[in-house]
Parts: C-alpha cells; sequence; structure tokens
C-alpha cells in the first residue's frame, strides 16, 4: 500500500524513514527530497529494484540511474581511477547538486543499465535523504517523474505522476525552494582528463573553475578556447 508521510513533522519524518528502509530492502521504490529535485530511489544492487525504477519512470535501460551516497569515504569503494582533479571537485561540492562520473568498480555486484562500466556518483544536500541513506546504503536515484514530464518539486506532484508505482512518498516540502525552477545537478565527466561538464545545472562552471581551472565546458571547451572564440580568435593548435 502506497504511504505518504510529512517529513516536515518529526514523528512523520521517523516513521516514514523506517518504511522507507522496509520498502528498499523488499526491492520496491520509494520518492525522497533531494537538494535539487525530488528523486525516485531504489536499492543499487538490486536489479530486480532498479528494473522497477526504470519502469515506474517510463525509461529504458539505455539511460541509468546516478546513485546517491551518504558518504564522501563512499566513493571509493565504487568508483575506480578517482583523478585528483575530480577528488577535489567531489571535497568542494559534496554534499551538493554535483554529480561526478566515474569509471565502477569492476568487482560491483549491480546492474544498472546500460553504463558502460561506468556509475553516476552524487551526495545530495538534503536532511531526509542523507537520513535515508545513511541507513539503507548507496541509492539508485532519478528524478521523480515520468520520462518527458517535469521534474516533481514536491512528492504530491512526484505521486501524481508515479502513483502506486511508489511504496513510500516522503513528503519535504519544495525543492529547492517554493518559486523557484527545479534545476537538477551538473554532471561532470570524471572518467578521463580534462574533466568535462557533460550537463549543466545547480553548479556554475565558473564555481568549479575555481576548484578545477582546467574543466571543460560542455563543448569541450578549455577556458583559454572560450576566451579566444569571444575574442573572434581560432584556438591554437596542439603540436
Amino acid at each position: 500500500m502506497t504511504t505518504t508521510y510529512n517529513c516536515t513533522a518529526d514523528d512523520e519524518r521517523t516513521a516514514g524513514i523506517a518504511h522507507a528502509r522496509r520498502a528498499i530492502l523488499e526491492k520496491k521504490c520509494v520518492v525522497l527530497p533531494t537538494d535539487t529535485v525530488y528523486g525516485i530511489a531504489a536499492d543499487a544492487f538490486s536489479p530486480q529494484a532498479v528494473t522497477m525504477l526504470l519502469v515506474s519512470k517510463g525509461r529504458g535501460r539505455n539511460m541509468p540511474p546516478p546513485v546517491l551516497i551518504p558518504r564522501l569515504n563512499a566513493l571509493d569503494g565504487l568508483a575506480t581511477d578517482v583523478y585528483p582533479d575530480a577528488r577535489q571537485l567531489a571535497e568542494a561540492f559534496w554534499p551538493g547538486g554535483l554529480t561526478l562520473i566515474f569509471h565502477a568498480q569492476p568487482s560491483l555486484d549491480w546492474d544498472l543499465g546500460e553504463t558502460k562500466g561506468t556509475v553516476a556518483l552524487r551526495i545530495p544536500d538534503d536532511e531526509v535523504a542523507i537520513d535515508l541513506l545513511t541507513v539503507t546504503g548507496p541509492l539508485a536515484v532519478s528524478s521523480a517523474n515520468r520520462t518527458g514530464q517535469a521534474p516533481a518539486q514536491t512528492a504530491f506532484e512526484a505521486r501524481s505522476q508515479l502513483a502506486e508505482s511508489v511504496e513510500v512518498y516522503l513528503e519535504g516540502g519544495f525543492r529547492p525552494v517554493e518559486g523557484t525552477d527545479a534545476t537538477p545537478s551538473t554532471i561532470v565527466d570524471a572518467t578521463s582528463l580534462p574533466l568535462r561538464v557533460v550537463r549543466e545545472g545547480a553548479i556554475s562552471l565558473e564555481r568549479l573553475r575555481e576548484v578545477v581551472p582546467g574543466v571543460l565546458d560542455i563543448n569541450g571547451n578549455a577556458p583559454d578556447d572560450a576566451e579566444q572564440s569571444e575574442a573572434g580568435e581560432e584556438p591554437a593548435s596542439a603540436e
């Protein structure tokens, strides 16, 4: 039976987290708030649960979900070949609206879809999300909406789209803030150097470059390339 909990009330929040944990253990889906938009979550290590998540969204295996983690020290257990530049971004912007794509640890027993051996990781800056992740471990999480529709900014909006396909809805109020547009996380490809933005979102390119100056923009341009382009000059070719 689908249940919604008002997580702005302490007693309901405690009950909601407990019910959501049981649902995750039973390979069911839950909806939770994050610092960007609401997400639909499932056990990242259960192919059955991940399949249910994708079916609920109307999404195929060619669009695998990211994985949310509760702590920075979970990074090295899930990813390999973590470059120092990528670790700097994680330390600077986690928890927060930055998703980093890494090569997945080859020993992991999971199936998130057609990932080509990669995994997208993030720590959300949201107390309800962290409370749940702390008791469940890593969760496969995608925006809580049917594919092609607007991301949900409340659990109520998510339920109007996902209905009974979700066991537990954790309502925490508007995300990110009432009256603002839904803003997804920024995604950076950290599988090779230089790092490259592949989706613009909550963390601006300028902020990323304050930490790692050489991050490429979404078009693959380095900072010098962008400056030359604005000046009407051709970037210098590499010898």
